[in-house]
Parts: C-alpha cells; sequence; structure tokens
C-alpha cells in the first residue's frame, strides 16, 4: 500500500479520472480551476515559455461550473475545453503534459473553485501515489494567471530534496499597467494589493510568526503534506486562507520569492469574496477609495505578543495574568474569565518557553486576529483609507517614504516581501 492508499480511499470524491499513465520523471502538477474561462490558452502560453524545471511536469485542468451558472458562462466554459485541445494539438516537445477534467460530466452540481481545487489536488496525489512520489510537487494557480519563466524551475529547485519545506505561498504581483483593461482597474487593483501586503507586514511588524500570504492561484505544497492536512475544503471562497491556516502549524511552510506569478486584476463575480468583487465595487464607485485597517490595532497586536514570554513566567499562584496590562482592544473582545482560563490551560499542557509560544498561537490564530480586527473596527478603531494606513505602518517600521501615493506605496511593500 502506498502513502496515499488509505487516505484517497477516505477522502477522494472521485476514483481515478485520469486514465493516461503519468511520466516516471514527473515531479511538478499544476492544478487549474477553469470556470468560464475562454482565454485560458494565455495561460498555457506562458507555461510554454518557461524554462525547462529539469523534470517532467503535468497541468490539471478542472473546469467546472456553479448550479447557477449564465448561459454565458457555460458557454465560454464549453469553449475553453475546445481551446485547450486545439492548444495541445499545435504543441509538441514541452516539459509538460496537459490533461482536462471535465467537472461538468463527473458532477453537475454542487461546483466551486474549493471543489475544484480538491477534485484537482485529489488527482494529483492519486498520480503521485502510482510513482510512489510522497514528495512531489502539486501548484495551485489560477486560469487567468500568468507566470515569470522561471516559474517551475523556481519551484522545482525551492522544493525538491528538500524535506524541511512542505508547502510555500509564491510571490505574486498584479499587473497595475497597459492595454487590457481600463485604467480604473488597474487604480483599483493597485489599493487591493496594497490592502494585501499591508495586512500581512502589519502581522510582520506585530509579531506574528505565520506570515504569509494566501492567494489560492500562488501556492505549492508536497503531496505528502497535502494527505497530512486532510485535503483541500470544498468552500466557495476563500478556500485557500482556510486550507493554508491548516498548514502552518506542522511547520515546513515558507516565502518562494525567486519567481513571480501574475494574477489578473479583472472584474469577476464569480466568488462572493476576494479579488474579482473588490475590483467591481472599487470601479464602479472610485471616490469612495478603500478603507482597510487602522495601524494602532497592529499596535495591540504586537503589544500582546511582546507580553508572551512573561504570561510563561506568572507564579503559580497568579490568576488574572495580567490582563489588566492587555490592550484595551484585546479587552474588548476577550473576558478576564476567558483569558485566565485559555492562559492557565496552555501552562498546564507546556513545559517551556517555546512550547508555550506555540501552544498560544494556535489558540490566538489567524482565524482569531481576523475576528479581532472585525471587532476592534466596529466599536473601538476608526478605519483608515488603505495608503493612510500603510503609510502608517511604514513609520512605525521605521521606514519613511517618499510618496503617499498608493503606487508608490504598493512598490515599497513588494520590495519588502521580497526580501522575505
Amino acid at each position: 500500500m502506498g502513502f496515499a492508499s488509505a487516505w484517497l480511499e477516505r477522502n477522494a470524491l472521485f476514483p481515478r479520472i485520469i486514465q493516461e499513465a503519468p511520466d516516471q520523471n514527473t515531479e511538478i502538477i499544476v492544478i487549474v480551476p477553469a470556470f468560464d474561462e475562454a482565454g485560458i490558452t494565455s495561460l498555457l502560453d506562458s507555461f510554454a515559455g518557461c524554462s525547462h524545471p529539469g523534470c517532467r511536469a503535468e497541468v490539471i485542468i478542472v473546469v467546472n461550473a456553479p448550479d447557477n451558472a449564465r448561459e454565458e458562462s457555460l458557454s465560454n466554459t464549453l469553449k475553453s475545453i475546445s481551446a485547450i485541445d486545439s492548444w495541445k494539438k499545435t504543441k509538441r516537445d514541452l516539459f509538460f503534459d496537459v490533461h482536462i477534467i471535465d467537472g461538468l460530466l463527473l458532477k453537475p452540481s454542487g461546483w466551486s473553485v474549493g471543489l475544484a481545487r480538491k477534485t484537482g489536488m485529489d488527482e494529483a496525489v492519486r498520480r503521485y501515489e502510482l510513482l510512489g512520489k510522497h514528495d512531489g510537487i502539486i501548484l495551485n494557480i489560477d486560469a487567468d494567471c500568468t507566470v515569470k519563466s522561471n516559474y517551475f524551475e523556481a519551484v522545482f529547485t525551492g522544493m525538491a530534496g528538500r524535506p524541511d519545506r512542505r508547502a510555500c505561498s509564491l510571490y505574486f504581483e498584479h499587473p497595475l499597467s497597459g492595454d487590457d483593461f481600463p485604467e480604473a482597474v488597474y487604480r483599483s487593483v493597485t489599493l487591493y494589493e496594497l490592502h494585501m501586503r499591508y495586512f500581512v507586514r502589519g502581522l510582520s511588524y506585530a509579531g506574528f510568526p505565520y506570515v504569509h500570504h494566501t492567494v489560492g492561484s500562488a501556492v505549492a505544497i508536497k503531496a505528502s503534506a497535502y494527505v497530512k492536512a486532510g485535503g483541500m475544503n470544498r468552500r466557495k471562497a476563500g478556500e485557500d486562507f482556510w486550507f493554508i491556516q491548516k498548514l502552518l502549524p506542522a511547520g515546513g511552510f515558507f516565502n518562494l520569492t525567486s519567481t513571480t506569478v501574475y494574477p489578473s486584476p479583472r472584474i469577476s463575480l464569480r466568488v462572493p469574496f476576494g479579488t474579482g468583487p473588490v475590483i467591481s465595487r472599487l470601479t464602479e464607485s472610485p471616490e469612495t477609495g478603500l478603507l482597510s485597517y487602522n495601524p494602532e490595532a497592529f499596535e495591540e497586536l504586537r503589544l500582546l505578543f511582546l507580553m508572551i514570554d512573561g504570561l510563561y513566567s506568572e507564579l503559580p499562584g497568579e490568576t488574572d495574568f495580567r490582563y489588566a496590562e492587555l490592550p484595551p482592544g484585546i479587552r474588548l473582545m476577550i473576558s478576564s474569565g476567558e483569558w485566565a482560563a485559555r492562559i492557565n490551560e496552555i501552562r498546564n499542557n507546556t513545559s517551556g518557553k517555546d512550547s508555550f509560544r506555540k501552544r498560544f498561537f494556535g489558540w490566538f490564530n489567524m482565524f482569531r486576529i481576523v475576528k479581532y480586527l472585525n471587532a476592534v473596527h466596529v466599536s473601538f478603531f476608526d478605519k483608515k483609507p488603505v495608503e493612510e494606513g500603510a503609510s502608517g505602518l511604514l513609520k512605525k517600521m521605521g521606514i519613511y517614504p517618499d510618496t503617499a501615493d498608493p503606487a508608490g506605496l504598493l512598490h515599497c511593500f513588494r520590495q519588502i516581501d521580497q526580501k522575505g
């Protein structure tokens, strides 16, 4: 029995889908959910322009459509299958093979981006199971992306033969100018990406140990790590965020900055939240701008996280565990009773500062941070225009940008993220 046989039997939604045997040298499999993607060959052209990674690769495209798909979207979805087949006939001697999973035939109802990713990733695990490669790399990308020419090579170099590296977030950049979209779209995606990078740098400034972007089109994971984490969820949106949170406590998650994924800034309402809907709203109402977190909220988190080692060292007889010293916004969402009970539980189940910190962040994790940020901006802090919040955070970090322009600030944050 292979490394994933039992797991696949319990958790895979479908039996083996792709009947063609994988090449023995396959080390990378890319999963591409595709709904309403008539222009998907642009992604394939981008892949074809990539340098050889030193191994074989596969691209598995999971064509799907939700129950309420419009007729035009269904038509585009069917066109994408024909376009992929035609593209394959014109390409020879590539280092990757392209497979289509026709979800419209497999499961006519219940499709979502999460279910499409799960279907493809489960099938990738099955193919690595056939090859006996528990550390085969599974990449996730979206159909409207393009990639830097060293995409495959950088992922293979950064992960293959590295047991300490189980999964990663790939560096990404939305295009901020060009002729493909109206200028309003580029302005909107500049604000949105600035918000994304501001949030991650805010967590880093606060001292949160798991600082990674959670962009579904820029994630890689080894097959064994995928199985150990229980596989992808079936969410209609945010599936990437929830999946990555499961991976982080196990360790081995890192930021891969040696290549770049270029997600599209296009307007889309295919999912209830995320890039597409935000760009749609900002483009329709550009005068409102984009409100984001108050930098003082990250300051409160920083003050809380600076207390952790001291909490472990509290005398056994102490019961409040310095509750009165917590920042006021933190006290707003955690009662003294809950705080004392939780710190007691963490102390009673750890034997040193390192294990105390790990268990503390297992409790005060990303979900609790998001809950805190949502709550504190309702009744304690006012949200700020994203450029104002981002500028304020940079100053807290000792960085004084010479611009207040969103594009200039984003460039600054990109440089910080590229340093890892």
